[in-house]
């Protein structure tokens, strides 16, 4: 049977405590093997398209090459790209002006898919060594990601 059910937010939620417990005291190198697999069957039971939380409520920062890329994607200059997309945050990282994301489209589908910037890509981490090193982000994520929330869950409960 699946982790994955009608509440798995509260359940997330719920357990905050137990899955930063378990990032505190892993055994990464044993986990990061498993990660992968873990990464692909979260992915054949969610569809994104179906949620889309990371694009309405949060920003990947857009790095030099992404800014670079989506710009002569979308044939604007640098700089209109940047005036007309993205601010600086508080870290000061180019993220998104609004949320959710202006490039986000109908049905959930993302409008630069192709070139979107590499924490888009990257994004949810349940495939790489992020997910270990940056508990914070992690515990972030599980609360809004279910596919965050799932690896947890199975690698809580090895």
């Amino acid at each position: 049977m699946s982790v994955i059910t009608e509440n798995w937010q509260q359940q997330s939620a719920a357990n905050k405590k137990k899955y930063k417990n378990w990032l505190q005291r892993v055994q990464r190198n044993k986990v990061l093997k498993q990660l992968p697999a873990l990464h692909e069957e979260a992915f054949a039971q969610i569809d994104c398209l179906n949620c889309a939380a990371c694009c309405k409520n949060y920003s990947p920062r857009f790095k030099t090459p992404d800014i670079k890329r989506i710009s002569k994607h979308l044939k604007l200059k640098e700089s209109v790209f940047i005036d007309t997309y993205l601010r600086l945050d508080e870290e000061g990282d180019y993220v998104v002006k609004q949320t959710p994301c202006a490039f986000l489209g109908e049905g959930n589908a993302c409008s630069i898919y192709d070139v979107r910037p590499s924490d888009c890509a990257r994004f949810p981490y349940t495939d790489e060594d992020v997910l270990l090193k940056r508990m914070n982000i992690t515990l972030k994520n599980a609360e809004f990601c279910p596919a965050v929330f799932y690896v947890l869950e199975k690698l809580s409960n090895c």
